[in-house]
């Protein structure tokens, strides 16, 4: 025991000594020693080296800005100057102030177009909650359900001439939808899909809510399958039945591909043109006007240019405001 006493007092003693007359380290070997690095260098070489990361960042990106800049915001920057001018390609260009405004605001082609417009958005709910529902039916380990997945897809990759041929047969008077209808006495005569003023405006929001479920359906899928399944299972074990387990858990962790989709589809709505072009031009009596279609319409038909990107300015304007709602009121919750 005195043995021992004697050997640990010598070494503590030691351990004082050098203690007292070591000399003092700097701070950055300190905390480079603390963090298991090599030695800290207040060179700024931390500040150069985070510089030199953001210059490459910035040359990486450089292609990509200027092709969008050149196609994207110099396009939309002019345009909207135009707007509020007399551009014609064949005289001088005088500044007008808000005439062009005035002039599409006092026409009835453009006012039916923007109501137009706004009535495409009662179709997003049905797209979202359709494509959430289809993602929900795909999303389970069947026999052949790629075939189903392949199949609900078809219509994203199908073009919008083909689209708008195969459901122009479908709508026509004589075609495969009046004959089922009145084959089952589900109504006395054919029913004019594309010619009735009434009813145009809807089969077209019909063939774009059809063209869209399955892209959004995909988007659901992949958000479908990122839900922890540790989750779930601890759901299941609580005594959560399905239905519990959908609400409390899916839809949440949904919230924020919910929020994407709801953005590109109030766009898509807002934007609606292509199937308007294809399967009624507008009639009958401009009842399927879009407020997109006018610019088109006054552009391209009547090459009033200022008047057609005033009409898009508008567009803009009202695209950029849904949008912001959406991110307002579907913003997702921190988890």
């Amino acid at each position: 025991m005195d043995r021992a006493t004697t050997s640990v007092v010598p070494a503590q003693a030691v351990v004082r000594h050098r203690a007292t007359h070591a000399e003092p380290e700097r701070t950055g070997s300190m905390d480079s020693r603390v963090r298991g690095g090599p030695p800290m260098r207040n060179d700024g070489a931390g500040v150069d080296g985070a510089r030199h990361a953001n210059l490459t960042a910035w040359l990486f990106l450089a292609p990509a800005l200027a092709l969008l800049a050149v196609f994207s915001f110099w396009p939309v920057a002019f345009g909207s100057f135009l707007a509020f001018t007399d551009y014609s390609l064949i005289r001088e260009t005088h500044w007008v102030g808000l005439d062009n405004f005035r002039y599409i605001f006092d026409n009835e082609m453009f006012v039916t177009g923007l109501k137009n417009s706004l009535v495409f958005l009662l179709m997003v709910p049905f797209v979202q909650i359709g494509a959430l529902g289809l993602a929900v039916l795909v999303n389970n380990q069947l026999p052949g359900i790629r075939y189903f997945r392949a199949a609900f897809y078809v219509p994203v990759v199908t073009t919008v001439s083909v689209v708008g041929i195969m459901w122009g047969f479908m709508f026509h008077e004589q075609g495969a939808l009046n004959y089922v209808l009145t084959t089952m006495r589900l109504v006395g005569a054919p029913v004019g899909w594309l010619s009735n003023d009434s009813l145009a405006l809807f089969a077209i929001m019909f063939v774009t809510l059809w063209r869209g479920l399955g892209w959004y359906m995909v988007m659901y899928l992949a958000a479908l399958q990122a839900v922890p399944a540790d989750m779930q299972e601890a759901a299941i074990l609580d005594g959560a039945n399905r239905w519990q387990r959908f609400w409390r858990i899916t839809v949440p962790m949904l919230r924020p591909t919910i929020m994407v989709c709801s953005i590109l589809s109030v766009l898509a709505a807002l934007k609606a043109y292509q199937e308007v072009d294809v399967l009624t031009q507008g009639g009958p009596m401009n009842s399927t006007f879009t407020g997109l279609y006018y610019a088109y319409d006054q552009g391209l038909k009547h090459l009033k240019l200022p008047r057609a990107l005033a009409a898009s300015f508008v567009m803009s304007i009202f695209c950029i405001g849904i949008a912001l709602l959406c991110l307002r009121y579907i913003k997702p919750k921190h988890r």
